[in-house]
């Protein structure tokens, strides 16, 4: 007779994590991140509390970890149509609605006000959620230099900026409607600044 194989602690935490992940992803669409905790969490996961504290410092951290794989499963990549203005319009669209989206907003306001308190978490949240939409649109950007739709000398990264930031800012202060119409011209007015001189 074989000998009996130990288990893999490996793959047995691997699977407590996605457990654990898909028990979040769950519980934030069914109460929202203002009552969700820990325990509840590891409840729907079937494993304990502690399992969780040993992963991560608080429900916040469960909550990026869950959200960035979820945005794993996604193509960040802008499409490139040839046209730089119609393919920023869909992305910024897409970003505004997102931000107008109830449930969404909560839990991004929720997570916004805890990073307030923590650079760890604010650091997680810009590195794992935010920089893949923006090296996006930078990819983007940066096709549309090389074939004389935007300024040679333009900073992508600010570029980036002028293209995200007001509807974060509209958002985040509650300034006006989130539309597809303010998308629209937030692209035409980034693009004002970002399209190469006309004329002599």
């Amino acid at each position: 007779m074989s000998p009996r194989t130990a288990p893999d602690p490996a793959r047995r935490n691997e699977r407590s994590r996605h457990a654990i992940l898909g028990a979040a992803m769950e519980l934030l669409s069914e109460t929202g991140y203002a009552t969700l905790t820990v325990e509840a969490i590891a409840a729907r996961a079937g494993v304990g509390k502690q399992t969780i504290y040993r992963w991560w410092p608080g429900k916040g951290a469960v909550v990026v970890d869950a959200l960035t794989d979820a945005a794993l499963a996604q193509d960040t990549a802008l499409p490139d149509t040839g046209d730089v203005r119609a393919d920023l319009r869909t992305v910024i669209r897409a970003t505004v609605a997102e931000l107008a989206d109830p449930q969404r907003s909560l839990v991004s306001r929720a997570l916004t006000i805890e990073t307030l308190g923590s650079d760890d978490l604010a650091e997680k949240v810009r590195d794992r959620l935010l920089r893949p939409q923006m090296d996006g649109i930078k990819d983007r950007l940066r096709a549309a230099q090389r074939v004389g739709q935007l300024r040679d000398d333009l900073d992508l990264d600010h570029a980036v900026e002028l293209l995200i930031g007001p509807p974060y800012h509209r958002w985040m202060l509650r300034t006006g409607p989130l539309t597809e119409s303010y998308a629209d011209t937030v692209v035409d007015v980034a693009m004002a600044a970002l399209a190469p001189p006309t004329g002599g």
